[in-house]
């Protein structure tokens, strides 16, 4: 079997509902009564999957956020639905509601790559690999599709994490989106499962951890269903991660408490079970990587005074460090441009490959400069 389009979608034949029972000494066992069985001829690509859900009105495309392959997806999705025709738009969990502003201007072109990095605050708030999601980005760009921050501030999941939702002032509170609903029995369990895989925390952590993504997920929602409103014309191609996708109870059943809209929801089904309840359509993509990028090799302190960004550490393998740099050091400037804080160095090095050299300045101590070369790694 050979991959026609960068995703195939699995379509399960479920001959009887799965589930464990306890058989009577004497009883005949049920044969192939939790057999799940993948018909292989039933197995398409990309242009099948379009047909199924050109007409809903959202389409919910889950990513393992730093799986290339699950990038390449989407991007297949929206160039489908854009080529037939479908006014789109496109949600992102990976950027914040309070940096929309930016996104506006990236699209119509009033401002460049880098500018919109650096005012939307990515490199700071997200800081995934860019070079995963520039390829949509820059399709919506051509194509003057609306880009969509569907994440609430960090600054307000961040409080919530540490007093919960009851803990807000009356100022936080009013930034909660509107008609909140608790959380259920299903979504709580799911989630207590997840909490489970970490060995720290207790009840009350458990709580504000649930709340989290819970307002996580209600915010999103929110924002999705006030732009699906707003622009009635418009098909919403949302783009998150897919624990806030699978089994509906994340964004998608909140998006259709709002409007009544249901959506079509797309996972990556490699290495989980095939679970009809968990999506819509699994995807098989072809693997894919990024190629790597070139690494100066250092740790950055955060939210410092001073000149420059200051080196706290280094990685194990660290061209910087080869090259004379010091822990303690301020990087002044990096392939000639000045740096003052880590987004800085990011934008530089974006599209830098290992074993490119690049000069770099910096301060050590009150007034001693170095100006060195270093291999990137």
């Amino acid at each position: 079997m050979s991959y026609k389009s960068l995703a195939m979608i699995a379509v399960a034949v479920v001959l009887a509902a799965p589930g464990a029972s306890v058989l009577a000494r004497d009883a005949e066992p049920a044969a192939g009564a939790a057999t799940r069985v993948l018909e292989l001829d039933a197995l398409t690509g990309v242009e099948t999957l379009l047909g199924r859900i050109a007409e809903r009105r959202v389409v919910y495309v889950g990513e393992h956020h730093d799986r290339y392959a699950d990038h390449l997806d989407q991007l297949a999705v929206i160039r489908g639905l854009h080529a037939r025709g479908k006014p789109l738009a496109i949600g992102l969990e990976c950027f914040q509601q309070p940096f929309q502003i930016h996104l506006d201007a990236y699209v119509a072109g009033a401002i460049d790559e880098a500018q919109m990095l650096r005012r939307t605050e990515y490199f700071e708030r997200w800081r995934f690999d860019y070079r995963l999601y520039r390829p949509i980005l820059r399709f919506a760009r051509e194509h003057e599709i609306p880009l969509i921050a569907l994440n609430l501030d960090q600054a307000l999941t961040r409080r919530v994490g540490e007093v919960g939702i009851d803990g807000l002032d009356p100022r936080q509170r009013a930034a909660l989106p509107a008609a909140l609903a608790r959380p259920d029995a299903a979504y709580r369990e799911r989630l207590r499962e997840i909490f489970a895989q970490h060995p720290f925390g207790d009840e009350r952590d458990l709580d504000h951890f649930i709340e989290v993504q819970l307002l996580w997920d209600e915010g999103m929602a929110a924002r999705a269903a006030d732009y699906l409103d707003a622009n009635p014309e418009r098909t919403l191609v949302v783009l998150a991660g897919a624990g806030h996708l699978e089994y509906g109870i994340g964004i998608p059943d909140r998006v259709e408490r709002r409007l009544g809209l249901p959506g079509a929801v797309l996972l990556n089904g490699e290495g989980r079970p095939v679970e009809p309840p968990a999506a819509d359509f699994y995807l098989y993509p072809a693997p894919a990587e990024l190629p790597p990028a070139g690494l100066l090799g250092v740790q950055l302190g955060e939210g410092e005074e001073g000149a420059g960004t200051r080196v706290v550490g280094f990685a194990a393998d660290s061209g910087a460090q080869a090259a004379g740099v010091a822990v303690g050091d301020r990087i002044l400037a990096l392939a000639g441009r000045a740096v003052a804080d880590y987004a800085d160095i990011r934008l530089v090095l974006l599209d830098r490959v290992p074993g490119e050299r690049v000069a770099v300045t910096v301060l050590r101590g009150a007034e001693e400069r170095h100006d060195l070369e270093v291999e990137l790694r």
